[in-house]
């Protein structure tokens, strides 16, 4: 489990309109270490002039210096065109210190317009002190980007990565290998490397997706971490920029021994969102700094940005094999399944809410029989991981149009539900359909005391989410916000949240629907999210469990810190999912590969969630509370 966190100080650089070299962007910045400081290269464009009927902005690569990594100074030039084959500027500059020279490679751009592939080719300045340049190379005669050396020999030899035509699809991530360091410049050395690079490939590109390399390869305990590029769906135009991480053998960078699952940083924030390439973010550098590992990357081809992350949280989950992370599973199986001869429940049990009340954990849960018809029934757990009571009769039915069947055979009644106890009252949230109009979040409640005798004296449920909008997922913030009463709901594809002024909501239909969790395009739930189990209260903030929904369908869990003031911030999310489909009943059901909880219990350190598997059964799963929080906080 990990959260990359992006820096409060984002952008750590953008365009200086006092410096007419970089007056109009500053972007794909890449560190080194000189000295007691840190260096940063970066590609700087002026302001464009038109030539024609094509804007053209020379880029060239300026330096900055900070002593933290953040706060840089004393701008400069450092490789401006000189030669032929760079005459229309430099870009992207990767540098590495070995031998006690620093190597920093760039995409020379040769050609105009600038998008011409046989244009766009690798050069090389070397420095001795990285205050001036004091060689320069062509590398490449075929199209290239993204070179990189690793800073040390392996097995006697310099070896780099290069991007191989970039500027096609597939690409793919090539290792080259010299006995001598002259031998990067050596033409006669790159024609024969050429006509064998299939066998110089070692991260495979496919027709889908654009892959990048990003960082410089950085040293490890575990193996060699590169940060890379990947544009998903590159030739659609919802195309995502998302930065993800490869993990290579020390002895031989060929050979691929972990990657993250996912992506690690996605468009999200305005500066990400907002500039000259809107939605763009491009990984450049990355370094060590303590126990993080920090990525610098270009927000939409106008600024600098930094993220970081644990890195040693960072290669548990992403070495091989890969292992569960998060959330335990609870014995050898299913915790309930439903009843035969139990015609409410006969057809599937499933998305329990659950609470601790008098020593004993009471999981409703949604129940369907044959005729589609959903209520909700009752179960008990003293121990947490056992049955000690189930009812025969549900504990709750539909009773109101909102939730009564208008559709013969049609799916219809009371869906989801989740528990908050405030005073002596415990309060349902579910979801009302009646197959006609959309679902709504519904709202009714019982007094404390007959919950634990099992006396169902529910009230009359009302609405709480606005009429005629979809709306699911819906429960009460265990306390009162500013004297006010505050629901977590789902509208489209967002948990969102909205004041009330009583449980019952009288406001609802003037609702905000003010975001506070959104989907991440190009992540685990890039699609739609919305809130699991309320909202659990510690003293590092409320710890919201929540679903997310890829693209291919899959539910998964995440977890995200909200301030105890204020819930609609957001002071931490997950990166990956923390709980996913793995067993065959949370696989296959009637919603295959989906686990979906509603309720959850703490006791002592431990967090028992209750969920349902495949929209089929119901299980319970165990996680550390203080492990979450560390994840979460640190």
């Amino acid at each position: 489990m990990f959260v990359v966190r992006k820096s409060k100080h984002n952008p750590i650089l953008a365009p200086n309109p006092e410096n007419s070299f970089e007056n109009y962007a500053t972007f794909n910045g890449n560190p080194i270490e000189v000295g007691k400081n840190i260096h940063l290269l970066y590609r700087a464009q002026s302001i464009p002039e038109k030539f024609g009927d094509i804007n053209f902005s020379m880029s060239v690569v300026g330096k900055a210096v900070s002593k933290d990594g953040v706060n840089f100074k004393n701008r400069s030039i450092f490789i401006e065109p000189t030669e032929e084959w760079e005459r229309y500027g430099c870009e992207d500059p990767r540098v590495t210190k070995i031998g006690g020279k620093y190597y920093t490679f760039y995409t020379a751009l040769s050609a105009f317009p600038l998008n011409i592939p046989e244009g766009i080719k690798v050069g090389l300045a070397i420095s001795r002190d990285m205050k001036k340049v004091d060689e320069k190379h062509l590398i490449t005669q075929f199209n290239a980007k993204a070179m990189c050396l690793f800073p040390e020999k392996i097995n006697g030899k310099y070896i780099a990565m290069l991007t191989v035509n970039p500027d096609r699809l597939p690409t793919h991530i090539t290792l080259a290998e010299f006995n001598k360091i002259e031998d990067m410049w050596n033409e006669k050395y790159w024609k024969k490397w050429y006509s064998n690079l299939e066998k110089h490939i070692f991260i495979r590109g496919d027709d889908n997706d654009r892959i990048e390399i990003g960082s410089c390869p950085i040293k490890t305990e575990k193996g060699w971490l590169i940060v890379c590029c990947r544009i998903q769906n590159h030739s659609s135009p919802n195309r995502v920029f998302a930065i993800e991480a490869f993990l290579l053998d020390l002895k031989d960078p060929k050979k691929i021994i972990g990657k993250t699952r996912g992506a690690l940083v996605v468009p999200e924030e305005t500066y990400e969102k907002n500039g000259i390439i809107g939605n763009t973010i491009f990984p450049s550098g990355a370094r060590i700094e303590k126990d993080k590992l920090v990525i610098y990357y270009g927000a939409t081809d106008t600024t600098v940005a930094v993220a970081s992350v644990s890195l040693n949280s960072l290669l548990e989950v992403m070495t091989y094999p890969y292992k569960q992370i998060g959330f335990d599973r609870i014995g050898d199986g299913v915790l309930m399944r439903p009843r035969k001869g139990i015609a409410w429940e006969e057809k599937a049990i499933f998305n329990p809410a659950a609470i601790d009340i008098g020593g004993v954990v009471r999981i409703l849960y949604r129940a369907m029989g044959n005729d589609n018809t959903s209520v909700i029934g009752y179960a008990e757990s003293e121990n947490t991981i056992d049955i000690s009571f189930i009812s025969d009769k549900p504990a709750y039915v539909p009773r109101e149009s909102f939730e009564s069947k208008g559709v013969p055979g049609g799916n219809s009644g009371c869906e989801d539900p989740r528990l908050t106890k405030i005073g002596g009252t415990v309060y349902m949230y579910y979801t009302a359909y009646n197959g006609i109009t959309p679902p709504a979040v519904a709202m009714t409640s019982i007094l404390e005391k007959d919950l634990k005798k099992r006396n169902w004296n529910w009230t009359k449920p009302v609405l709480v989410t606005a009429d005629g909008i979809d709306d699911k997922d819906g429960c009460l913030h265990p306390e009162k916000v500013n004297g006010k009463y505050f629901l977590f709901h789902r509208v489209h594809n967002y948990i969102c949240g909205d004041f009330g002024s009583t449980p019952a909501f009288p406001e609802r239909n003037s609702f905000k629907n003010t975001p506070i969790i959104l989907p991440r395009p190009g992540m685990w739930d890039s699609v739609k999210v919305g809130i699991s189990v309320p909202p659990i209260k510690t003293d590092k903030g409320w710890l919201l469990l929540y679903h997310g929904v890829s693209a291919r369908s899959r539910y998964r869990i995440g977890a995200a810190l909200l301030d105890l003031k204020d819930p609609t911030k957001v002071l931490a999310r997950t990166t990956d999912p923390i709980f996913e489909p793995k067993e065959a009943y949370e696989i296959e059901g009637q919603v295959n590969y989906v686990v979906f909880p509603c309720g959850a219990v703490v006791r002592d350190d431990e967090i028992y969630m209750y969920y349902g598997g495949a929209d089929s059964i119901i299980d319970v799963s165990s996680i550390s509370l203080k492990k979450l929080l560390n994840v979460l906080t640190k």
